[in-house]
């Protein structure tokens, strides 16, 4: 996916602001083209980790879509003024995919789950879906991430010529085992979808449609599966956390700066002095809006020259959401070369809101 995306740091992540139809269209997009799409749908649960791990971090900041999840991102969206107006549930998304029939069908192969349930997903997927077709399956069972790399395994399921891999380890493992793999899977789409398999096995019943709508799909798994209210009441704790520490001070410190700040957007330069070891980017006045040409073409200049990255921003007045989205992802493309983003002189102003985004901590300030 060489696209521009319209993505928006939500709770420290960048989320793309796409639909379940969106979503569905890009997967189809990327199966038909061959290309490479590494989908991460991070919930409550899944945001909150992520804030500690650096590697389940990584994992999002990795991926081709990633799309929310959990109700409580759509009402903190709704809050801060960002365009995600719609949850994606990664279950909704297969379901949506699975339910529409097509000649061609969606070769799936399911990677993981409890003993069993897997086997289970591949023969009651081949008996309902019109547009799916469970292609194999495999459980590598309770070992280590290089234990469930070998070759064999990597070609077992390679032979199999799946459109589509659902991997269900527990998020931040399967995460892993994504980021470790991917680049030897030849399926154009992998996901970590854990419930996945579990619904389409009908090892367990999705809440009831007004349940999920109103966000309270975590009643309904608790009622199905006691052993996640311990996990429910730490999010649940931490998220509260987040809205009085961060959400609601950013809330109040963004609509602060944007009347500050100057009405039109902001300039972005490239580097002038070649020479220099380091590239250097300029960012003035208020950086709103990220999708554009030039913007672009700036970072993949920046991307190219194969040097460490500095980016002045003496003379920020405002960054948007959409553009510390940016800024995190491409931080991590820049880590993939083996280099390094700096963030130089920025105002005091940027660096509290960089804090109450959630983002503060994955950059390097100079």
């Amino acid at each position: 996916m060489n696209t521009i995306r319209n993505q928006y740091n939500l709770m420290g992540l960048p989320f793309d602001a796409v639909s379940l139809c969106d979503a569905s269209k890009i997967i189809l997009d990327c199966i038909q083209k061959r290309t490479s799409c590494f989908l991460t749908t991070p919930n409550l649960n899944f945001t909150v980790m992520a804030q500690g791990d650096p590697d389940f971090y990584n994992s999002v900041v990795h991926s081709d879509l990633v799309v929310a999840d959990g109700m409580p991102q759509i009402w903190v969206a709704k809050f801060l003024n960002i365009p995600i107006y719609e949850r994606v549930a990664g279950s909704d998304l297969f379901a949506y995919l699975s339910n529409q029939p097509r000649e061609k069908k969606i070769r799936v192969f399911f990677f993981g789950g409890e003993t069993g349930i897997a086997e289970k997903a591949h023969h009651q997927l081949n008996q309902t879906s019109p547009g799916m077709e469970s292609c194999g399956f495999y459980d590598p069972g309770f070992v280590s991430i290089e234990g469930m790399s070998t070759e064999n395994i990597i070609k077992h399921i390679n032979d199999c010529e799946p459109d589509f891999i659902v991997v269900a380890l527990g998020a931040k493992k399967g995460q892993r085992w994504i980021m470790h793999n991917r680049s030897r899977l030849n399926a154009p789409v992998i996901s970590h979808l854990g419930a996945v398999i579990n619904f389409v096995a009908g090892n367990v019943q999705r809440a009831p449609a007004k349940w999920q709508r109103y966000g309270f799909e975590w009643l309904w798994r608790i009622k199905q599966e006691p052993k996640l209210y311990k996990r429910y009441l730490g999010d649940g704790l931490r998220f509260i956390k987040m809205l009085v520490t961060q959400t609601l001070p950013l809330a109040v410190y963004s609509r602060r700066l944007v009347k500050k700040a100057d009405i039109g957007n902001g300039q972005v330069f490239a580097d002038a002095l070649p020479q220099q070891d380091k590239f250097t980017v300029t960012f003035k006045g208020s950086i709103k809006t990220v999708q554009t040409i030039e913007f672009e073409n700036v970072l993949q200049s920046a991307l190219l020259s194969g040097k460490d990255v500095i980016i002045n921003g003496a003379e920020i007045r405002y960054l948007s959401m959409s553009a510390i989205a940016r800024l995190l992802i491409f931080q991590g493309q820049l880590e993939q070369k083996q280099n390094e983003l700096l963030l130089k002189k920025f105002p005091a102003r940027i660096i509290t809101l960089l804090r109450l985004s959630s983002v503060l901590q994955r950059f390097k300030l100079i």
